[in-house]
């Protein structure tokens, strides 16, 4: 028998186990370089040599000897999860000196890329249709550090690590050093402990400053040392604050060949690209959606002193239409929810009003009883959760703000422009201009086929304030009354002939018949096949996807589309005051899709609650 010795590949950063050196890393830094030093050169040298001598004899011995197999693996080495962890600090590790940053980060898009409900559902619906052969397409940007750790992409939250549930984290953007140009975001992210360096593009650093005065800030660059521990240094990346850095995640090919998200081609043919605006300069700047610059702000605050406090600042909080419908207890990510279970955050009813003081004080008396689950049976329990939520729900109401501020800052709604003077038994035309006064991407853009939607809602009130008319209405279950509504579907409710609809659907030839409006780009077909149905004829000839297209209805940058109504004259029977009123819908996720991804009645219902109106507005006239 031969003796295979299967060693435990560990990528550590050789070049930051020296004794640091502020005067020369700062140096290094300025001129592009890794901090190192002829110790770490040295110690390579050695470590070289005894592989090398190590491995010959063991290939002599091999020779001359038979011994039992012997293989070391992740599962039978009991420091590989402990260093499995410890490489990879969560934003929780950061936000001890980066506190600011971590507070606008906590209620991102970013922080909810993991936790999101609906892209769990959305996730495990298109690897069952295509049979599985997506393998971790979703999750590798979703759940990167998860992914890069080994995560299965099945594996539920509350079995993830904590790194892997803060989605995109501080690691994900801030531990990559190499330059992709490369779509579908497949990154690797550089593991170590919280004190490798980190990338940054150092534009007013003084980083290399403070380290001189580690013991006045009492700060440790290695575990060895006592104090706030942080990072070694810097390695400058100048394309972290480039639209470039962005593609990886944000533009995005699904596996038939279709573009499910085209932030980037719609970028890169913009006036702000043209003009040099980035996508930072917009969702990160000082005004959400607005490149007017940046805010000021301390860099971080170790041991209540400010650090740097003048520099530029660039707001984590990623400016964009998303929202949160999970639990307030498990997102937005805070370090205090985390130490509670998920699954015993999914058995507190907050809603109910369970913790607050009314509630407890009713529970108390006896005024109302309730069947608590064992984890909160006790009030002080209820009580301290109740703090979390009440904190959280702050960072969903801040969050909502945001959402408004971009869309009304990015969008504009004139009208309504008159075709003729309104007139008693006469038909009423009137057109409404949606302008995308954004100059970097289309309105809306973001992932496609079924999300977002933006629709416009019309509605005529008459002189006795009765809604004589509308556009827009929606159905039973918050749905616009289109083809994929339910009750339209049922003959329950009128289709809306006149609906303006800003959302892109995807276009597929299923089973039998033509091409049909479909939220996913997956083709159904009769046969169990172990992948999408596959093309017969290559994609550069049609220049997309057999059986799959796009009907663009997006308004591209400082575009308009025009909204022109025609209300019947037989509602206008008397003279008088009315009223147009008017707005842009936005939400997430139709509810139709929601169903289709089989999500619950509770998302569903939170989904509608997340609902925005954008440039509400009402117009009198008179009719004659």
């Amino acid at each position: 028998m031969t003796m295979t010795v299967t060693p435990r590949t560990i990528e550590r950063s050789h070049e930051w186990d020296a004794p640091f050196d502020p005067e020369i890393a700062e140096a290094d830094f300025n001129q592009g370089k890794r901090p190192a030093s002829s110790f770490s050169r040295a110690l390579r040298w050695s470590a070289m040599t005894a592989i090398v001598t190590i491995a010959f004899a063991a290939s002599i011995h091999a020779a001359l000897t038979e011994v039992p197999t012997l293989v070391i693996t992740p599962e039978t080495d009991p420091h590989s999860k402990i260093f499995a962890e410890s490489s990879y600090p969560t934003a929780a590790v950061c936000g001890e000196c980066h506190t600011q940053i971590y507070q606008e980060w906590a209620s991102s898009s970013h922080a909810y890329a993991s936790i999101s409900p609906m892209f769990h559902k959305f996730e495990q619906t298109i690897v069952e249709l295509s049979r599985g052969t997506v393998r971790d397409f979703c999750v590798r940007c979703h759940q990167e550090v998860g992914t890069q750790r080994g995560e299965p992409r099945w594996q539920p939250l509350w079995e993830r690590s904590q790194v892997a549930r803060e989605g995109i984290t501080c690691i994900t953007c801030h531990r990559i050093t190499e330059e992709y140009g490369k779509v579908n975001g497949q990154r690797t992210v550089q593991p170590g402990d919280i004190s490798r360096p980190v990338t940054s593009t150092g534009k007013g650093s003084k980083f290399y400053e403070i380290l001189k005065q580690k013991d006045y800030y009492h700060i440790a660059t290695s575990p060895k040392e006592h104090g706030s521990q942080i990072h070694l240094g810097f390695v400058k990346f100048e394309q972290l604050d480039q639209s470039q850095f962005c593609v990886s995640c944000h533009q995005v090919a699904v596996q038939p060949g279709i573009k499910l998200e085209v932030v980037w081609d719609q970028y890169r043919a913009s006036p702000a690209a043209a003009a040099g605006v980035t996508c930072q300069d917009c969702h990160m700047g000082r005004v959400p959606g607005l490149p007017e610059g940046y805010a000021r702000a301390p860099t971080a605050v170790v041991g209540g002193k400010e650090i740097n406090p003048g520099r530029i600042h660039h707001n984590h909080a990623f400016y964009g239409p998303g929202y949160s419908i999970a639990h307030p207890g498990i997102f937005p990510q805070n370090p205090k929810a985390a130490e509670t279970k998920i699954q015993d955050w999914l058995k507190f009813d907050w809603r109910s009003g369970w913790g607050e003081d009314a509630f407890e004080n009713k529970v108390s008396k006896g005024q109302i009883k309730v069947n608590f689950p064992k984890v909160w049976s006790d009030s002080i329990d209820r009580s301290d959760a109740r703090e979390v939520i009440k904190k959280n729900l702050e960072g969903v109401a801040e969050k909502r703000r945001l959402r408004l501020a971009v869309m009304e800052n990015g969008s504009r709604l004139d009208g309504p422009f008159f075709a003729a003077q309104p007139a008693v038994g006469a038909d009423l035309r009137f057109t409404y201009r949606i302008r995308n006064i954004n100059t970097g991407h289309n309105m809306p853009s973001g992932s496609l086929g079924a999300q977002p939607e933006i629709w416009l809602d019309v509605a005529l009130i008459g002189p006795d304030g009765q809604r004589l008319w509308e556009s827009g209405y929606v159905d039973s279950d918050g749905d616009m009354a289109d083809l994929h509504s339910f009750d339209v579907r049922a003959g329950k409710l009128a289709v809306d002939n006149q609906l303006v609809n800003l959302q892109t659907k995807f276009l597929t030839t299923n089973v039998a018949g033509t091409d049909r409006e479909m939220y996913l780009p997956v083709n159904v077909d009769f046969d169990q096949l172990p992948f999408i149905r596959p093309a017969g004829v290559p994609q550069t000839v049609l220049n997309h996807p057999p059986f799959i297209r796009m009907e663009q209805r997006s308004i591209p940058p400082l575009g308009w589309r025009d909204a022109t109504y025609s209300v019947p004259g037989n509602l206008l029977t008397v003279p008088g005051n009315y009223r147009l009123a008017v707005r842009l819908r936005s939400r997430a996720e139709p509810i139709y899709f929601m169903k289709f991804v089989r999500a619950t009645t509770e998302m569903e219902e939170a989904m509608n609650a997340g609902m925005i109106e954008i440039h509400p507005y009402t117009v009198s006239f008179e009719v004659k």
